[in-house]
């Protein structure tokens, strides 16, 4: 049986995350012994009066830079050894550790974190993010202690806290047993692709299961009707095939307006390539 899950998270701020591990999945993922989580302040780790954590950049320029002296205690304090070469099982990255553990560091200039990413860490046995702060962190400690600089999109936020709960809880969801169903996890948007899947045991279409990466298709409940609009009718009268072309199409009509530059990627069918022909000579798109 696999054992808990753990998150580090290493921050200026440890009280930003305490509403967010008290509500819903996590919640249940921790009280069910799945995942375990703490955080850890980074000014317990500094040495003078102040608990200064942030000084002012080499070379000029606005702002302040977190630290490296507190940072490296706080990792060591986590057993986290530095990437020297006399230490050769964390020079490259996770997958080589035999602790199975990733070191990550929000940072804009970090990789675009992907669905696929937050699958491979979810695989591991533990996971310490350094929430960035400030101009950034020394970027010394990036080159001795971290496996992965991520960025949860192409903007600026105040500090890395919410990049870490979204990298936590999109990895955490991903972890056998802590959804419900565990189709919950791969029959949606970015789900893996699974050609040979089409139904479940009910006869549902799995659709979007082979989509490879595309958006998911609309979804709609009762009532049939709401405020003058009508569910689609082929969504109502249980013809399967009908269903699963009728959502194969959604599915595409939405990635091409919202995502297009998922669709070069994607496994699409034959029939898929046809559907996205007729959508983009559409004017009502």
């Amino acid at each position: 049986m696999r054992t808990a899950m753990r998150f580090d998270l290493i921050t200026i701020f440890p009280g930003f995350f305490a509403g967010f591990f008290e509500h819903g999945v996590l919640r249940r993922a921790q009280a069910d012994g799945l995942v375990e989580i703490a955080t850890h302040d980074l000014r317990n780790f500094t040495h003078d009066r102040h608990r200064t954590v942030d000084d002012r950049p080499f070379g000029g320029g606005e702002g302040m830079v977190l630290k490296p002296e507190p940072l490296a205690r706080a990792l060591d304090s986590l057993g986290i050894l530095p990437k020297h070469p006399c230490h050769p099982e964390r020079s490259e990255g996770p997958a080589s550790s035999p602790q199975r553990t990733c070191v990550i560091l929000t940072s804009p200039q970090g990789r675009p974190f992907t669905q696929s990413i937050a699958r491979e860490l979810s695989q591991l046995d533990r996971m310490v993010i350094i929430c960035g702060r400030y101009e950034g962190v020394d970027e010394r400690i990036n080159q001795l202690y971290c496996d992965m600089e991520l960025s949860i999109g192409d903007y600026v936020l105040s500090g890395g806290e919410l990049a870490a709960a979204v990298i936590l809880d999109a990895t955490m969801r991903l972890i056998p047993g802590v959804l419900g169903n565990e189709a919950s996890s791969e029959f949606e948007s970015f789900g893996s692709p699974d050609a040979s899947i089409t139904t479940d045991q009910q006869g549902v279409p799995r659709s979007q299961h082979g989509s490879g990466g595309l958006l998911d298709y609309p979804h709609y409940t009762r009532p049939a009707e709401f405020a003058g609009l009508r569910t689609p009718e082929v969504l109502l009268n249980g013809d399967h095939q009908q269903i699963r072309r009728w959502r194969r199409e959604q599915q595409l009509r939405k990635t091409l307006a919202n995502r297009p530059d998922l669709l070069d990627s994607a496994t699409l069918t034959d029939d898929d390539r046809r559907i996205l022909d007729d959508l983009r000579s559409s004017p009502n798109r």
